[in-house]
């Protein structure tokens, strides 16, 4: 496969950082399994779940994330075991969960990948899995599905258009569904272009990780009728859920706020407005 083309991002960005240790990483990756071994793996698979058709089920949605760190952050002051903490996740009432893989930047994994998408798939109802990461090749879509995601991530800024949609075809074909990823109007504009119905702005910006709750709010009318609209980063509480779902999104992305907290089906059940135990169909 050719060399991925990245866009013009100022060098010495977090996001330039990012984006070249992962080519580094996935040319390793390359070395050590075989696109023919992953194949195997992912014919072992169940069918994938529908991230979008869940969202809209559920709307509005709690995307809920296992993560260990941020490169803003640093390591979070919480140890977790990622079953665990998926598990606590559904029963707080997440219609979904998504899992970060990088590793030297969020101390994640495939293995990681692996633990949650058991626990969430063994679920009642069972529950998508999102991979998030930084999708450069399609060798890495057939790897998400080799380790039990449903679907991936692909962030516009990171692609040009031809990538964008080589990454949105190599997803379809594997059954999975992509959440496109923007964070302003021009990336907004190509995530359309490229025929992308399940939309996230990034409130927060890769570039610097400064985060801000008001670009949903601006990007949000922009999403024609049909769109399914997800708003990640920034969001801490039952007030911003309620704030954005009046807008017209239909899940938010979540993280850290939960992760920090210590008890994750309580940090769930207060980010959806719910009381009491017992709210995974609430």
């Amino acid at each position: 496969m050719s060399q991925v083309d990245t866009p013009p991002v100022q060098t010495g960005t977090i996001l330039d950082r990012i984006v070249a240790q992962t080519l580094l990483d996935l040319r390793q990756r390359r070395l050590e399994v075989a696109e023919a071994s992953l194949q195997r793996l992912v014919e072992a698979q169940p069918a994938p779940l529908s991230l979008r058709a869940r969202i809209e089920e559920t709307t509005p949605a709690v995307i809920a994330e296992v993560k260990r760190a941020s490169p803003s952050r640093g390591r979070f002051p919480v140890e977790i075991n990622p079953a665990e903490v998926a598990a606590e996740y559904l029963a707080g009432g997440a219609s979904a969960i998504s899992v970060l893989t990088d590793q030297p930047f969020f101390h994640g994994s495939l293995a990681d990948l692996a633990e949650v998408a058991a626990v969430a798939h063994d679920s009642s109802p069972p529950a998508p899995v999102l991979r998030k990461d930084f999708m450069l090749e399609s060798y890495q879509v057939l790897e998400s599905r080799a380790y039990g995601a449903d679907a991936v991530l692909l962030i516009v800024a990171i692609l040009n258009d031809e990538r964008l949609r080589l990454l949105l075809d190599a997803a379809g074909a594997a059954g999975m569904d992509a959440l496109v990823e923007v964070h302003d109007e021009t990336e907004m504009a190509r995530a359309l272009a490229a025929n992308a119905t399940l939309i996230g702005v990034n409130n927060r910006d890769l570039r610097s990780f400064a985060v801000d709750l008001h670009l949903t709010e601006r990007l949000a009318p922009l999403a024609p009728p049909g769109t399914v609209l997800v708003s990640e980063s920034g969001i801490r509480s039952n007030a911003d859920m309620r704030r954005l779902t009046a807008i017209g999104v239909h899940a938010v992305l979540v993280g850290e706020s939960l992760i920090v907290q210590g008890d994750p089906a309580k940090a769930v059940r207060a980010l959806r407005g719910v009381n009491g135990s017992n709210s995974r169909n609430a």
